[in-house]
């Protein structure tokens, strides 16, 4: 992720920085979950997040990641690759897991029940992921490390929820999703603040471990 204002001549010269739409459409897709995981969407579906997670989250992110392969960005292409792959894959498991009839022999509490221990070791799976993507996350900027700190806030919250079929803790998960989300998108927003080379500039503050000397 190049969002910070140092960007290296190698990245501004191969193509713009991808890392302001990564980061976008994986806000919005996290918002949308988010809200529904903390009950706000009482008028609605609550699956408002799913078309965006193929579309936005999924596949705009999915591309994000691959230019930053493009730009020689190890660090933007694994999470931007990821967590799009994340989003498509969630999705997919969404259609033909959880809105699947239960099978022959499962009652649909069981099912029920079944599909959030699905969520609860998905989520513990990403977690595990997103701890290290953490720690790297210190040497970019405080923007994108604040990033990185409130999704996995959001995932060990979702998953200890939904394992230990505790929906309180779950729904907590589902309001730090919310910030994880204006965070991200905050970060975004500097990212084409910051590409377009304006008078405004948007702080994100640098590593929190620098280069090696």
């Amino acid at each position: 992720m190049s969002v910070n204002d140092d960007r290296s001549a190698l990245s501004v010269a191969a193509i713009a920085d991808p890392a302001p739409l990564g980061l976008a459409a994986f806000a919005l897709t996290t918002f949308l979950l988010g809200a529904a995981s903390a009950g706000w969407m009482t008028k609605g579906t609550t699956n408002a997040f799913l078309g965006y997670a193929f579309a936005y989250g999924g596949l705009c992110q999915l591309l994000a990641g691959m230019w930053e392969f493009r730009n020689r960005n190890v660090f933007g292409a694994t999470a931007f690759s990821s967590y799009g792959g994340f989003w498509i894959g969630f999705g997919l498991w969404f259609l033909l897991v959880a809105e699947h009839a239960p099978p022959a022999g499962m009652t649909a509490t069981a099912y029920g029940a079944a599909v959030q221990h699905d969520i609860g070791w998905i989520f513990l799976a990403f977690a595990i992921f997103n701890a290290y993507m953490l720690l790297w996350s210190t040497q970019v900027n405080i923007a994108v490390f604040a990033v990185f700190l409130t999704l996995e806030l959001t995932e060990i919250f979702v998953f200890i929820g939904k394992l230990g079929g505790n929906a309180n803790i779950a729904k907590v998960g589902g309001y730090i999703a919310v910030v994880t989300a204006v965070v991200a998108w905050y970060t975004s927003a500097a990212g084409v603040a910051n590409g377009m080379g304006g008078r405004l500039r948007v702080p994100v503050g640098k590593p929190i471990l620098g280069p090696r000397i």
